[in-house]
């Protein structure tokens, strides 16, 4: 594929259809911290941009996005010198089930951060409502292998929620 094939018009279809889900997955990686969150998915969507010409339509074009996703995250977190900043909720309405939502957000977030690079990588793109084979081919593991991992990382994730 060559970047010339794709137009602006193209990529800010790619864009729309794929940031609320990128997001989502940057959010994961920095327990929730929404700022920090949106500049990790601009740097995805840049090197999106950047690496068109590099996309080889062997996978769909979304595995391709969420696998660059990933390595943005874990580079941001190789990289980030201080420890991720805790998600603090900052409501300013006084609707209760807002604060609620984001209660449970943060303990959902907490507990996510404390797994394992790729074990948080699965659980993300599993949240994402991803096909199992498409998060096979994102993390370069079998289909089997990554079914049993979720399995275990719910596991996990149930008994650090009930702590």
């Amino acid at each position: 594929m060559n970047k010339s094939n794709y137009t602006d018009a193209n990529f800010t279809e790619f864009y729309d259809k794929y940031y609320q889900q990128v997001l989502r997955i940057c959010r994961g990686y920095v327990n929730g911290d929404i700022e920090s969150a949106k500049d990790l998915t601009q740097d995805v969507f840049s090197r999106v941009w950047e690496n068109l010409d590099t996309f080889n339509e062997n996978s769909k074009i979304s595995t391709w996005i969420y696998r660059i996703a990933v390595n943005t995250c874990l580079l941001y977190k190789r990289n980030s010198k201080q420890d991720l900043k805790s998600y603090q909720v900052h409501s300013k309405e006084e609707d209760g089930n807002h604060q609620l939502f984001e209660l449970r957000m943060k303990k959902m977030f907490e507990a996510i951060n404390k797994l394992p690079d790729q074990n948080k990588s699965i659980i993300l793109l599993e949240l994402e409502s991803l096909p199992q084979k498409e998060i096979a081919k994102i993390m370069g593991m079998s289909h089997s292998a990554v079914r049993v991992r979720i399995l275990r990382i719910k596991e996990t994730l149930s008994k650090l929620v009930k702590k």
